[in-house]
């Protein structure tokens, strides 16, 4: 009877919690992922495989698995799994993303403390047998000022904490509502008003193009003397060579930092400093955060292999959803990050609307996946169809699904609509077109188009007049971006216009600039949906 049961592959040592979640279901099978030489043929005939960090699930090794239906991480991260390789695979990739919240909201506050009350050099000077109690003398927290930048979950972990200490909580967060600071008890500030108050900075940003180096020398040349920063989110927000600069210079009283651009990270000039608190990337290195890892992905492996909806899924919504909504899946993500990006202030209010023939059908998925992609560019944390919800209700923002069964002009079509805080508007809308279910967007803030989907998308809103067209061509064309696509809409002659365009590559920021003072253009957005 054991050989009729699905294979689950232990790759590296997981806890025997892990092994209680997975249950009697299945043949469990051990070995060590890091050996290659073993990883390669064990994998060959399993359904699943359950890996940490040491096991490098790539091409080679899915493409080797002929069964495989799930690969597992008990983890955060998924820097050694091919995720695109699986997808082409029709494996799904799930991890563990909130196992590690926790640990990364204390480690942070471990390093504020000892910051505060030089705990790790006071250590070493006795343990040296040197007596510098005046040396050491530091700072209380009460009453001090943390500014935290990014008040996701382990942002609200953090301010909990700070609470307990007394001490005032300052954020910058611009998808976060003002209602959900107040509920928090979070001062809003812009950037540049965090970084001149804080007593002490801890950065909570996902890594994007935009964001790596976000805290550079301007922002060192913006904080008190007396300030300290903490990152332990991910190396590169911090710009390590400013920080090495501010440091020395006295620019800032010291930092505490857990991740970095290059890791291992065993030759770093500022972790030679006196005043740098240096860890080895611990945020998720704590027992207990390794226990929920595990159950977290066991339980994910368990869903998946039942054929159920599987809420950490990275890769594929999974779950029992209808074959004729399972395609707009892919479409609602994409428009919801398409939403994400025409946006100019926090969202107070999101409707996902599905109209036609599928609105008789179990569209929930559809909500979750809007949701997904709404947050998937904005939040440090990895977004799933389960805590996609609890982002939004993290937020303030209220949300709603509507179904109707009327569609005048296609079968079906999924839009997002959003409210903003400024009383603005934002919508986008899409449908699967022909035999091939080909993705288009058929609307845009409530101009009527229909263009297919692309990696790369230009929207421009401008004031309807001969020749904008032409210059757009031009500024393009000589600054080497091929335009693939274009439809232009407008609602009458000589008022506003919106231009959709698809592009092969993305468009630089100077030439969005060119483009916003050459024709006028009221709002010049690049959404970039290429992973």
């Amino acid at each position: 009877m054991s050989a009729t049961k699905p294979v689950v592959l232990l790759a590296e040592e997981l806890s025997p919690a892990t092994i209680e979640a997975l249950g009697p279901d299945f043949e469990i099978r051990q070995i060590d992922g890091s050996d290659r030489s073993a990883l390669l043929p064990a994998i060959a005939d399993v359904d699943a495989i359950l890996i940490r960090s040491a096991t490098q699930v790539d091409a080679e090794a899915i493409a080797a698995a002929k069964n495989l239906k799930v690969i597992a991480r008990a983890g955060v991260g998924l820097d050694n799994v091919d995720i695109k390789a699986a997808t082409r695979a029709g494996v799904m990739v799930v991890n563990a993303p909130t196992s590690n919240i926790v640990s990364a909201a204390e480690l942070t506050i471990g390093h504020i403390l000892s910051l505060a009350r030089h705990i790790p050099a006071a250590s070493t000077a006795l343990k040296g047998g040197e007596w510098k109690r005046s040396k050491y003398s530091g700072t209380e927290l009460l009453e001090k000022k943390l500014g935290i930048i990014g008040l996701g979950r382990i942002g609200a972990l953090i301010t909990e904490r700070a609470k307990a200490f007394g001490m005032e909580v300052l954020a910058y967060d611009p998808y976060v509502t003002s209602a959900r600071a107040a509920q928090l008890g979070v001062q809003l500030l812009s950037l540049d008003e965090l970084l001149a108050q804080s007593d002490f900075i801890t950065i909570h940003m996902p890594k994007t193009p935009e964001t790596v180096g976000m805290i550079g020398a301007d922002a060192f040349a913006k904080m008190k003397e007396t300030a300290y920063i903490i990152n332990v989110a991910r190396g590169g927000l911090i710009d390590e060579d400013a920080l090495h600069t501010a440091l020395v210079e006295g620019q800032i009283a010291g930092a505490g930092i857990d991740v970095y651009v290059k890791e291992p990270a065993t030759d770093v000039d500022f972790l030679k400093l006196d005043n740098v608190i240096g860890t080895p990337h611990l945020g998720a290195s704590t027992a207990e955060a390794q226990e929920k890892a595990g159950v977290s992905v066991a339980k994910s492996v368990r869903l998946a292999l039942a054929g159920e909806l599987v809420p950490d899924a990275v890769n594929v919504a999974g779950g029992i959803i209808a074959p004729d909504v399972r395609p707009g899946i892919p479409l609602i993500e994409k428009l919801g990050r398409i939403f994400t990006a025409l946006t100019h202030d926090s969202v107070t209010q999101i409707d996902v609307e599905v109209a036609g023939e599928i609105a008789s059908l179990d569209v929930k998925a559809l909500e979750l996946a809007a949701l997904k992609g709404v947050f998937k560019d904005v939040v440090s944390e990895q977004v799933s169809y389960v805590n996609a919800p609890v982002l939004a209700e993290q937020r303030g923002i209220n949300t709603r699904l509507i179904t109707t069964s009327e569609s005048a002009d296609y079968r079906n079509v999924l839009t997002i609509r959003g409210a903003l805080s400024d009383g603005a508007q934002i919508s986008v809308a899409g449908t699967l077109t022909g035999p091939k279910q080909i993705q288009k967007i058929v609307a845009v803030n409530g101009y009527d188009l229909e263009i297919p989907m692309s990696d790369h998308l230009l929207v421009i809103t401008y004031a309807d007049r001969p020749g904008v067209i032409g210059t757009l061509g031009r500024l393009l064309g000589e600054n080497g971006v091929n335009i693939a696509g274009m439809q232009v809409a407008r609602h009458s002659e000589g008022g506003q216009a919106l231009a959709l365009l698809t592009v092969d590559s993305s468009v630089p920021q100077s030439v969005l600039d060119a483009i916003r003072t050459e024709i006028g253009a009221a709002m010049t957005r690049e959404v970039d949906l290429e992973d």
